[in-house]
């Protein structure tokens, strides 16, 4: 039912937290998932100022198979981009899939 639309492979990501040897903690994105089968649709692009030069943001929705673990907090890696999750719908009907909202951009990296 999905497969013929979940043509992308994304990677997920999430923060990991360790200590350094004087006791800070260093936080690191690691991979949570990888090779997973999405359906990316990029939604609109803008373009807005930060830190005096000009930069773009983009926002996309990504399908994915139901992933219960899936969180905010985490990341899509797509084709060398990093998008942040914004929003995580579920499909209200079954449970067989997930839509993310997400954006990147510049405070994203």
């Amino acid at each position: 039912m999905l497969a013929p639309r979940l043509r992308h492979r994304i990677k997920i990501e999430s923060i990991t937290a360790t200590r350094d040897q004087w006791g800070g903690v260093i936080e690191t994105w690691g991979t949570f998932l990888d090779n997973v089968p999405a359906e990316v649709v990029p939604l609109s692009g803008r373009e807005f100022i930060a830190a005096q030069a000009e930069q773009a943001g983009v926002t996309a929705r990504i399908t994915i198979r139901d992933l219960p673990s899936l969180t905010e907090a985490m990341r899509i890696v797509f084709d060398g981009e990093k998008y942040n999750i914004k929003t995580i719908l579920p499909d209200p009907t079954a449970r067989r899939h997930l839509t993310l909202m997400v954006e990147k951009g510049v405070r994203y990296e």
